[in-house]
């Protein structure tokens, strides 16, 4: 088979004025980014959308892979072949997964978003200006102590940190202001990825270019001497700040390999932020399409309680069914098979990780909500655990589905998408968020990590404890709750896969992100500047007679 960039080069695209019309934008209200990409204007943003959301959500992942966007793009593909009016609203690519190991956010094989080059490639430049408006934050902060400091910020205290679109584990920890006195004043700081900044996720959460003003206005970026917060507005950075958005606030529109209409607008990261594309590309899929497939990033404990409890609460959007991404060769790795080992056949393994998908199961019915599960089929996947798992799925009553979107593109979604629409066209339950705001911070994060993790204990550290009593005081304790964690386990260690029994979770810092409506309560080990490995991806990247190489 041909490999996913292979695929994408030779592969039909339609200009992107037709892509437009297809779903009733105009072409006046679009701004192309060359043929086969552009951003659409506000403007055509509906009041009440009504298009139903079906939600592509996954097993915790695995080196094995689980395909959460090769399903969510083959199953749109295969509710447009069925003549439903689809739309999909995806997250974009950040630079430092594609150039580390994890690859880009445009699905694969025949299931893919395209031009696939450019979507993983700067695209249109979104991620550049959230990175430009966060680090304008930093230069006039820093300016702002520099020139006197009328306000009493302690340079011991300042919450935003520069960011960079990259993984670069040497910016985590750095000092500043070094050279003498016309260089500003020395202090230690740090680097965040861009896609933790929480720029970012107020790029994600604003429904309108109004809204993301007063959003980042509110946002808290450090606190004086007498321990009072500073805001944008404070430093009367706002008006910048929005000046450099105003573009990038505008959703990116794209089509699949089978040319169905595809919104991929913001990234933020899942373990570190709250895992959802914008809502304004949501919302607009919404008022345009009858039927809308979105992902959240990593498993369902990360990206789709913070779908639920922060994007869906945030935005007033009414889930209607949610899809279950899995693989048998991921849920051997759940029950203790080496990735070297996946493709022999191993049916009890098999079996003994399916207590990972399990557990998410039970956490999606807590908000009240439908689901199917998809198995991204393998070739290696043999006979025997193919029969094993459908009939665990049949024996408890789950719905569940054989996708092979992946080499068969729409065809290999039919089943899914059936199943999908039996439970979205059907009366619907009454979609729920896990917890109530009213409760405290502690009670929040506990709740979430004893309900949707499984922990049986939560530990906060003193230093956690001391700043859920300063955010109580400041007023901001009626937030939702946005965990940053491991992606791999249920639990802060990576290494407990499958479903971990009798563990802690230790919650070491609570950060207030006021701009973007949630609380981050850090866990275990988590960082927000990842690092690049031994051999990342970028090593066999290159550019030959003018044709894109080892893009996966």
């Amino acid at each position: 088979m041909l490999t996913d960039l292979e695929i994408a080069q030779k592969a039909t695209i339609l200009p992107i004025k037709e892509i437009a019309k297809k779903i009733g934008i105009q072409k006046e209200s679009i701004e192309p980014y060359g043929k086969y990409k552009a951003k659409v204007h506000l403007d055509i943003m509906k009041t009440n959308p009504n298009g139903k959301v079906i939600l592509v959500t996954a097993i915790n992942p695995t080196p094995a892979g689980e395909g959460k966007s090769t399903t969510t793009i083959g199953l749109a593909d295969a509710l447009s072949a069925m003549g439903k009016k689809t739309i999909i609203a995806l997250r974009e690519p950040s630079f430092g997964p594609v150039m580390g190991v994890k690859g880009g956010a445009a699905g694969g094989g025949y299931a893919q978003v395209i031009p696939m080059e450019d979507i993983n490639l700067h695209f249109t430049g979104d991620l550049h200006a959230i990175t430009t408006a966060n680090n304008a934050i930093c230069a006039m902060l820093d300016n702002h102590i520099y020139q006197g400091n009328a306000l009493g910020i302690d340079p011991t205290r300042i919450l935003i940190h520069r960011c960079l679109d990259m993984n670069d584990r040497a910016l985590r920890n750095v000092v500043i202001g070094l050279g003498g006195h016309l260089n500003g004043i020395p202090r230690e700081d740090h680097f965040d990825i861009t896609v933790a900044s929480e720029v970012m996720a107020i790029f994600c959460l604003s429904d309108s270019l109004e809204d993301f003003k007063n959003r980042i206005s509110k946002m808290v970026i450090a606190y004086t001497y007498e321990k009072k917060p500073i805001t944008v507005d404070d430093i009367k950075a706002t008006g910048a700040v929005t000046l450099i958005m105003k573009d990038a606030l505008m959703p990116n529109l794209v089509q699949t390999l089978e040319h169905t209409p595809t919104f991929i607008h913001g990234g933020p990261f899942a373990n570190i932020a709250h895992g959802c594309n914008s809502v304004i590309a949501t919302k607009m899929a919404m008022g345009l399409g009858d039927y809308v497939v979105t992902e959240a990033g990593f498993g369902a404990d990360l990206g789709a309680e913070k779908f639920f409890d922060i994007k869906c609460r945030t935005a007033n959007i009414m889930p209607s069914c949610v899809v279950i991404v899995a693989t048998i060769r991921a849920l051997k790795m759940h029950g203790g098979v080496l990735k070297e080992e996946l493709n022999c056949e191993n049916v009890e393994a098999l079996k003994k990780g399916i207590s990972n998908l399990e557990k998410h199961i039970e956490n999606i019915k807590k908000y009240n909500l439908g689901y199917v599960i998809a198995i991204n089929q393998f070739a290696s996947d043999s006979v025997e655990e193919i029969a094993a798992l459908t009939s665990w799925a049949q024996n408890n009553h789950h719905p569940i589905s054989l996708s092979s979107v992946y080499t068969d593109g729409s065809k290999g979604g039919i089943d899914l998408a059936s199943k999908v629409l039996n439970i979205v066209d059907k009366d619907q339950k009454q979609f729920s968020p896990l917890y109530s705001l009213d409760l405290t911070i502690k009670q929040k994060i506990t709740k979430i990590c004893k309900e949707i993790y499984d922990a049986s204990s939560v530990e906060f550290s003193q230093v956690a404890k001391n700043q859920m009593l300063q955010i109580k005081n400041n007023g901001w304790d009626k937030l939702p709750i946005c965990i940053a964690k491991t992606q791999y386990s249920f639990s802060d260690n990576p290494k407990l896969l499958g479903r971990p029994q009798d563990f802690s979770i230790t919650i070491r810092e609570v950060k207030p992100s006021i701009g973007a409506g949630f609380i981050v309560a850090l866990s275990g080990d988590i960082m927000t500047m990842p690092g690049l490995p031994k051999e990342p991806a970028a090593n066999h990247m290159d550019i030959v007679e003018n044709k894109v190489i080892g893009l996966f």
